[in-house]
């Protein structure tokens, strides 16, 4: 199934509508979808470089205002709408676990891991954060940040290289800003054992 979710997205790019379903697909990764809005970004920002960079501002805002729409599903629809989306994925047990154990700080840490690296999926981040009850302007500067960051490097990185880089984003950039969000856990936790 999530081969074909990823082809069917991968198709929407040479589409005429292909920048609303960029935002379309940006608002919903944000808080149900699983396939990342990049799949749809790259292909588009390679074919039209010039406008890489309003890919990335659409990609931003709609992701952004998707991770809201998780932010309030996890705020006021936890039990009702939240929590079966999270059982059909086969997360609900692991971010109960997660909910229980998260502390503001680790969450404000998780924001920025998950809106730059997907690590751990941002949709379990934003609703996370609505359910634990993270202030909702607190949130959308930490989205706009994570997001923006993420969307305009690789409007950065294709429109200045094109194809030459398409294959290193897609195989490399993801482990890179993994080991940026990684780095900022080790440097979370060594921030933490030098205070007490």
């Amino acid at each position: 199934m999530l081969r074909k979710l990823y082809a069917w997205t991968l198709s929407l790019a040479g589409r005429k509508a292909a920048e609303v379903w960029l935002a379309v697909i940006a608002f919903v990764e944000s808080s149900v979808f699983l396939v990342p809005a990049d799949v749809l970004f790259v292909p588009m920002a390679l074919a039209r470089r010039e406008r890489a960079y309003r890919y990335a501002f659409v990609a931003t805002v709609s992701s952004v205002a998707g991770g809201i729409a998780g932010w309030l599903l996890g705020y006021y629809a936890y039990a009702t709408i939240a929590a079966p989306v999270l059982e059909f994925y086969g997360k609900l047990e692991a971010f109960e676990r997660l909910k229980a154990q998260v502390t503001e700080e680790q969450l404000n840490l998780l924001l920025v891991t998950s809106g730059l690296a997907h690590l751990p999926p941002i949709k379990i981040v934003t609703i996370l954060a609505g359910v634990v009850h993270i202030k909702l302007w607190h949130f959308i500067v930490s989205a706009v940040i994570a997001r923006g960051l993420r969307f305009y490097l690789l409007a950065f990185l294709l429109r200045r290289y094109g194809e030459a880089i398409q294959a290193f984003v897609e195989k490399r950039l993801g482990l890179i800003l993994g080991a940026v969000a990684v780095l900022l856990v080790v440097l979370y936790v060594a921030y933490k054992m030098l205070l007490g």
